[in-house]
C-alpha cells in the first residue's frame, strides 16, 4: 500500500483524469459544457436547462470520520508537545476547534451508540462492550436523513454487535477489526478479507462509494470509522521507522500514588504493570511468554511474506537490544512508556495520511464548500497520565474528546468554539444541518447555532457521565458524575461507594480529592444538586441519591 504524499499525489492525478475524461465526453454529445453529478458546489457549471440549483440552495453533504482511542494530546492542531498531524490541522485552521468537547461514556461501543442515537447510554440502552447488543431497530440520524433524501454510507468500525441499519451502504469490520488483511463484513452479509493495511483500506472504500457508488444527484453522509488508534498500535509497514529518534518526557503524574483516589487506585490499565510486553509492545520471542501472547501471534499470522518481513526487520533489532539490555525498575518504565508512544503515533501518522485523501478528493471533486467535514474520536486515552493507557474513567484524559469541524461554505465562523459540547449532540446536528426537525426524544443538543457564530442564551452549564462496565478488562469501577466550567463531581459505585470533587481550576490534573474539604462545603452542594437534576433529565433515576 502506497503511503503518504505519493498516494495523494496519485489519487490527484485520477481524480483529475476522470474530471477531462467526463466534461469532454459531454462536450462531444451535447457541445455544452454540464455540470458534473454530485459537484453541487460549483454552481457556475450550472446547465442552460436550469436543472442545477444554486449551491447556496442545495443540500449540504456530511462526511463524519472518527477514530478509536484517539486523544487530543496526540493532535498538533490541540498540542505540539508530541507530534504533527498536518492534515487533521487543515480541518481546523479551515474551520473550528471545540476546546471543550467531551463523551458520555468513555468507551468505544456505548459512545458510539450515545453519538447515532443522540441519547446517553441509559436510553439508547448499549451500556458497555461486554453484556450489550445495540437495537439496530431504534431511531437514528441516519435513518432519518434518509427519510429526507439523504443517502447514508457507514465503512469501518461498527462495534454495536448488531448489524447496521439505516444506511445505503455500509461495509463493517467484525468486532474491533485487524489492522492487517483484515476481514469486513458485506451487506450481504458475508465476511470477505482484503489485502493491506486497514486505515488505507477503510479509506479506499470511502472514496470508491462517493466516486462510484453513490447517486451525485443526492446529498449524502457518509461515516469514516476507522480502527486505528485503536490497541495495540500496529503501524502500517512504511510507517515503522518513524519517530526512533524521540525522546519523550514522563508525564509529571506517571508515577501517580492514588491518594485519596480508592477507584484510581483499583484498576489496571498501568504501563508499568498492566501493558503486556508481547501483545502491547511487540518484545515476542519463543521462550517468553506473556497473558496476550497467543492473541499477538494470530495478529502478525495474518500479514503476507512482505509484510511479516518488514515487521521482523524492524522490531527483531529491537526486541534483542531489550532482552539483552534488561532494562528494571524506573528505566523498564521509561523504556516502555516510549515504546508505547512511538507506536501510537505511528498508527496516527497513517490516519492522518488517509485524513488527507479525504480532503483532497473532496476539494478536488468540487464537494469541499457544500461539505460538513467531522474529525473526532470515540473517547480520549491516557498518554501516561495518571501512569495509564486506555480510557473509561470520567477523569479529563479520557472523558475529553478532539472535535473538529471544517464547514461549509455559508458558514464563516472559524477557530475556537470554547462552549461545553457531548457527543449526543453530534446527531441533532446532523440533522439540524440537513433541515430535519430534530424529534423530542434526542437529548443532545444542536451545535448549528455555535457554528453560526451564534452565542445561545442558556447553553448548558454541566455535563453528565455514566460508566457502566465493571468488572471487565482494565477493572474500572462503574461511576458516574457531573462536570461544569470548573467543577467535576464523582461516585464510584457496585462494589465501592466513594465520592471524589475536583477543582479544575487549582488542580487540572485531578490529583487532589477535595471531597471532604470544608472550603468545598457549598461547591459540593451545588453539584450534588445539578447531578441530580441531570439524572432526572435524563431519565437515570435508579442512581438519584
Amino acid at each position: 500500500m502506497i503511503c503518504g504524499s505519493l498516494n495523494r499525489w496519485l489519487s490527484s492525478i485520477f481524480a483529475t483524469a476522470i474530471l477531462y475524461k467526463i466534461v469532454f465526453m459531454e462536450k462531444l454529445q451535447s457541445n455544452l459544457f454540464f455540470p458534473l453529478a454530485g459537484v453541487a458546489a460549483i454552481a457556475s457549471l450550472a446547465s442552460c436547462a436550469g436543472k442545477q440549483k444554486p449551491a447556496e440552495q442545495q443540500p449540504l453533504n456530511i462526511v463524519y470520520i472518527m477514530t478509536d482511542d484517539h486523544t487530543a494530546q496526540m493532535m498538533s492542531c490541540y498540542d505540539t508537545r508530541y507530534m504533527e498531524t498536518p492534515n487533521l490541522d487543515r480541518i481546523a485552521a479551515d474551520g473550528v476547534r471545540f476546546t471543550q468537547s467531551f463523551v458520555a461514556n468513555s468507551l468505544s461501543g456505548p459512545s458510539r451508540a450515545c453519538m447515532i442515537t443522540g441519547k446517553h447510554s441509559c436510553a439508547n440502552k448499549f451500556y458497555d462492550n461486554t453484556t450489550c447488543v445495540f437495537d439496530s431497530s431504534q431511531q437514528t440520524f441516519p435513518k432519518l436523513l434518509r427519510k429526507v433524501g439523504y443517502q447514508t454510507a457507514l465503512v469501518g468500525k461498527w462495534h454495536l454487535e448488531s448489524l447496521p441499519s439505516g444506511f445505503d451502504y455500509w461495509q463493517i469490520v467484525p468486532g474491533q477489526g485487524d489492522y492487517y488483511n483484515p476481514d469486513f463484513i458485506t451487506q450481504d452479509n458475508d465476511t470477505i478479507q482484503k489485502h493491506g493495511y486497514i486505515t488505507n483500506l477503510i479509506t479506499d472504500d470511502a472514496l470508491d462509494w462517493m466516486e462510484n457508488k453513490r447517486d451525485k444527484e443526492k446529498p449524502f453522509c457518509l461515516l469514516i470509522h476507522h480502527k486505528a488508534i485503536h490497541r495495540n498500535w500496529m503501524a502500517d509497514t512504511c510507517n515503522l521507522a518513524l519517530y526512533e529518534d524521540k525522546e519523550f518526557a514522563l508525564p509529571d503524574n506517571f508515577f501517580d500514588d492514588y491518594n485519596g483516589r480508592e477507584a484510581a487506585a483499583a484498576q489496571e490499565m498501568s504501563i508499568v504493570k498492566d501493558m503486556d510486553m508481547i501483545y502491547d509492545l511487540k518484545m515476542l520471542r519463543p521462550d517468553k511468554e506473556s497473558r496476550l501472547k497467543s492473541l499477538y501471534e494470530s495478529f502478525i499470522g495474518r500479514m503476507d511474506e512482505g509484510q511479516r518481513a518488514a515487521w521482523d526487520a524492524f522490531y527483531g533489532p529491537v526486541i534483542d537490544d531489550f532482552y539483552q539490555k534488561n532494562p528494571q525498575g524506573k528505566d523498564l518504565a521509561n523504556w516502555k512508556f516510549q515504546r508505547y508512544m512511538r507506536d501510537y503515533m505511528k498508527t496516527v501518522k497513517s490516519l492522518d495520511d488517509n485524513v488527507g485523501r479525504v480532503l483532497d478528493y473532496l476539494e478536488e471533486n468540487g464537494l469541499l464548500d457544500n461539505t460538513l467535514v467531522v474529525y473526532t474520536s470515540d473517547q480520549g486515552f491516557y498518554m501516561g497520565e495518571h501512569g495509564w493507557f486506555d480510557k473509561r474513567f470520567m477523569y479529563e484524559e479520557s472523558m475529553r474528546t478532539p472535535l473538529i469541524m471544517r464547514l461549509p461554505k455559508e458558514f464563516d465562523r472559524k477557530g475556537d468554539i470554547t462552549e461545553m459540547v457531548q457527543n449526543i449532540d453530534y446527531a441533532p446536528t446532523f440533522l439540524e444541518l440537513a433541515g430535519v426537525k430534530v424529534p423530542d426524544d434526542i437529548q443532545g443538543v444542536s451545535l448549528l447555532p455555535l457554528l453560526k457564530g451564534e452565542k445561545p442564551a442558556g447553553w448548558r452549564r454541566s455535563l453528565y457521565y455514566h460508566f457502566y462496565e465493571y468488572p471487565a478488562e482494565h477493572m474500572v469501577k462503574r461511576h458516574y458524575g457531573v462536570r461544569t466550567d470548573r467543577y467535576k463531581l464523582i461516585h464510584f459505585y457496585n462494589d465501592i461507594d466513594a465520592w471524589e470533587l475536583y477543582d479544575l481550576e487549582k488542580d487540572p490534573a485531578e490529583m487532589h480529592n477535595v471531597i471532604n474539604d470544608p472550603a468545598y462545603s457549598e461547591v459540593l452542594a451545588d453539584m450534588q444538586a445539578e447531578l441530580k437534576k441531570l439524572q432526572i433529565q435524563y431519565n437515570d433515576t435508579d442512581f438519584v441519591k
